[in-house]
């Protein structure tokens, strides 16, 4: 069984490699600070009293602390002054606009309402990787991938951030170093769909006269000003509706689930950060699943999934790029979406977007929709059965298309939540049936595994193949980062026989 773990008696079992991805606490970006808004202690802003106090401060005071602000964080930050300016914003509309207020003490009011978030400064870790979108300058056989990471900072706020390398042929792995100047973009509206306000209406038992009515009104793509114009038109008719405030309440909280976020050109993928910007996932963006989707008319592009937390609450969130610079995210739901982890295939079957899913919590299902945004039904795949899987199970990412069939990536649970990797076939055409499953562990925790923010964890979130080899990204005891790889071949092999 040691020989088992380690991977390397097992023909088809996972190898690791020499990368090791680190959280690094001096990736940091800013961030707003509300004095009494923590997670802890009081509950009330203390935003008049902060403000008070600096408006009370002599003008040489005011200089003499800016030019300490200066000294201390310019230097750590390309936009410092564009962040200073944006969270004094936030707090200066409680000043009598009569009163002036000089550069310097708007200034440092924006100082003094800003904080440095160190966006990994607890972990690094459930990676997943697809081919990158520019693979021009490279030598022949090699590929360039784009890895998607959860950064864990203070008060376990996750966020999504981005490594790029290349793989060859013969499965070596190299990981680029990342950029040091984080930017988490600007966010814009983005259209929604009646799709995905259905299924979180009706988990809001809020799909009734109200809703519906709004949902006639509007077509099935709709702005935010679309959106907000029918809420006026219930707002005005309230006395012919029951409950119309909660109901307003309701697609606006929706809404804010659907945005988009544009980076700058010149910063680098290293550098671009997915920040939570809804209310619902205001706690993190956590555990992202991107495949490379081939649509209908050949049309390519990036979509995924990742778990919104509010703090109490989880709840499936979307994603899609074409270049990995602008970003489009809204909100999946349906019974067969609920809990964590969903995975889409990298194209339709059947004409219809395929998923797995683990509504249950425990057992991989597979499910069939005509649209990304709502999952209805979903049917049992593959159930908890052996030693090490008898806690639950779960994919580690979308499905690899093969020669051979759907290649998945799977983890399991066993005893002292200890977290596995296996893998499964699934036929190509009709992905319900099972070609086979693995008997033993593809890759567990060894020695080296054992302590981290979240101990005896190996996990991921999406591999890649290239050439005969599969590469699967690893996050190590919810802490860091490596890389495995496995013979394709091999583990077909084992798997079909």
């Amino acid at each position: 069984m040691r020989a088992l773990r380690q991977g390397v008696d097992v023909p088809g079992a996972a190898r690791r490699t020499s990368v090791d991805l680190q959280p690094d606490s001096s990736r940091i970006t800013v961030k707003l600070f509300v004095a009494g808004q923590e997670d802890f202690g009081p509950t009330e802003s203390r935003t008049n009293a902060v403000v008070n106090r600096i408006m009370s401060l002599s003008d040489s005071e005011v200089k003499e602390a800016l030019a300490g602000v200066h000294e201390d964080f310019a230097h750590r930050h390309h936009d410092f002054l564009q962040w200073l300016d944006v969270h004094a914003h936030r707090a200066t509309h409680r000043i009598d606009p009569r009163v002036p207020l000089s550069e310097e003490r708007w200034r440092l009011i924006g100082a003094c309402f800003s904080h440095e978030f160190a966006i990994e400064g607890a972990a690094l870790c459930n990676p997943s990787v697809v081919v990158h979108p520019d693979q021009s300058n490279l030598p022949q056989g090699m590929l360039r991938f784009m890895m998607s990471t959860r950064c864990i900072g203070e008060g376990h706020r996750s966020s999504i951030g981005f490594r790029t390398g290349t793989i060859d042929l013969w499965g070596d792995v190299v990981v680029d170093t990342p950029g040091r100047e984080i930017t988490t973009g600007v966010a814009g509206d983005t259209p929604m769909t009646k799709a995905g306000f259905r299924g979180l209406l009706e988990s809001a038992n809020d799909f009734g006269e109200n809703s519906r009515s709004i949902m006639r009104a509007l077509p099935e793509a709709f702005t935010s000003s679309e959106l907000e114009e029918q809420l006026n038109v219930m707002l005005h008719d309230r006395d012919t509706f029951r409950n119309v405030d909660e109901t307003v309440h309701h697609f606006r909280h929706i809404a804010e689930r659907s945005y988009m976020v544009t980076f700058p050109a010149a910063s680098s993928y290293s550098e671009r950060v997915l920040w939570p910007r809804a209310d619902a996932e205001r706690r993190g963006m956590e555990d992202a699943r991107f495949t490379r989707f081939v649509d209908r008319d050949a049309h390519s592009t990036y979509v995924g999934t990742y778990t919104a937390f509010d703090g109490r609450d989880i709840a499936q969130q979307g994603i899609q790029t074409d270049d990995f610079t602008t970003f489009r995210t809204f909100p999946i739901s349906g019974p067969a979406a609920r809990g964590k982890g969903l995975a889409l295939f990298p194209r339709t079957v059947g004409g219809r977007f395929v998923a797995l899913t683990r509504p249950d919590f425990e057992t991989n299902h597979i499910a069939f929709s005509d649209e990304v945004e709502y999952w209805e039904t979903s049917t049992p795949l593959h159930s908890p059965a052996r030693p090490w899987e008898v806690i639950q199970l779960g994919n580690c990412g979308s499905p690899l298309e093969t020669e051979a069939g759907w290649l998945v990536i799977t983890h399991s649970v066993g005893p002292f939540r200890t977290y596995h990797l296996g893998a499964m076939l699934l036929d190509t055409e009709d992905p319900c049936r099972i070609i086979g499953v693995l008997d033993t562990p593809l890759l567990s925790p060894v020695e080296t595994d054992r302590n981290g923010y979240v101990p005896n964890v190996v996990y991921s979130c999406g591999s890649l193949v290239h050439g005969h080899h599969l590469m699967i990204p690893i996050g190590i005891a919810d802490q860091s980062i490596g890389v495995a790889t496995a013979r394709l071949d091999e583990l077909l092999d084992r798997l079909m026989h």
